[in-house]
């Protein structure tokens, strides 16, 4: 059977304006698995990346806070604690998604590591966005209290941003190829992956976040899978995002998904990411990338909802195995 990996973002788990307790994130994730079943549904063994940025956000500011009662947990640590945390709940909501579907597959979480180069130049200019989003005056007492790194972040406020290294190798990957090979959903890379170096030999933890699309596209090439489908905040993607000139694309060649980000017209912390993780699986051989809302992944399999990209549209209609 064919292989899928399916990158869920932090949307799927908090919403903007809605809380965040743990029983709010664990309700949220029902339509996204609803989706994952779908995909194994369509014939495919299915590993489960997942985004962390708002959770990730949360355990570093709960550690700082503490810090004067307890130790101070590094960023790789929360990453590790928040790949715990959330595949917890997608393990939970899965086995009852699975179970309503008729599907018999187990489900598990891989806490997984991802090595960077500790001379990766993100080190120094720190990119990725953590945590949730504040009005500029709050961004600038945070700057001020905890000489965060604040940028604004698509026009909806400001937020912390860390270090986010280039994924050079998924040190589990071997495991997660034997458990799907077992038949099994192997929840993997949440959160990017706990970011770790080679220091004399041993691996050790860094201060950083991976991001979860980048890691997500070395894994679906790592394992020859024959479709990458990145869940995300929107349905399709846009041209002019957020203007009155917006535009949606139900599909896309490589070459223009390429012209369309070298002109800016997807941001590095928004949808640029994504697409260079859809180029990058897809001049290494891939076959089909799939951009889409939780609630449109089964619509988008079949080519009804989404943006397809591939190196051709003459072939882009997803052959379904089942």
């Amino acid at each position: 059977m064919p292989v899928a990996v399916v990158a869920i973002g932090g949307n799927s788990l908090v919403r903007p304006g809605h809380p965040d307790s743990i029983e709010e994130q664990r309700a949220n994730l029902f339509t996204t698995c609803d989706g994952i079943a779908a995909v194994i549904k369509a014939g495919y063994r299915v590993a489960v990346t997942h985004g962390n940025g708002p959770q990730v956000g949360d355990a570093l500011m709960r550690s700082e806070l503490a810090a004067q009662q307890v130790t101070t947990l590094p960023l790789d640590a929360c990453v590790a604690e928040t790949q715990g945390t959330i595949g917890y709940l997608l393990e939970q909501v899965l086995r009852e998604t699975l179970q309503r579907h008729g599907i018999s597959c187990p489900a598990f979480t891989m806490v997984t590591q991802v090595l960077v180069s500790a001379r990766d130049a993100a080190f120094h200019v720190p990119t990725k966005p953590v945590g949730r989003f504040y009005t500029r005056e709050e961004a600038e007492r945070c700057r001020a209290e905890f000489c965060w790194h604040m940028v604004e972040d698509a026009r909806r406020g400001f937020r912390r941003v860390v270090p986010s290294p280039q994924p050079e190798e998924i040190v589990e990957l071997r495991a997660i190829q034997v458990a799907l090979d077992g038949g099994a959903l192997v929840i993997a890379c949440g959160g990017g992956g706990i970011p770790v170096v080679f220091q004399n030999g041993e691996l050790a933890g860094v201060e950083a976040v991976i991001d979860k699309d980048r890691v997500s596209g070395l894994l679906a090439r790592e394992l020859e899978a024959e479709l990458l489908l990145i869940s995300t905040g929107v349905e399709q993607v846009s041209l002019n995002y957020r203007t009155p000139q917006q535009r949606a694309l139900a599909s896309l060649t490589a070459d223009e998904a390429r012209r369309y980000l070298d002109e800016g017209q997807f941001p590095p912390g928004s949808m640029g990411p994504k697409i260079e993780a859809a180029l990058e699986y897809l001049e290494a051989g891939g076959k089909l990338v799939i951009i889409t809302s939780p609630e449109c992944i089964p619509d988008a399999l079949y080519g009804l909802a989404g943006t397809r990209i591939m190196l051709q549209i003459a072939d882009s209609r997803l052959q379904l195995t089942a």
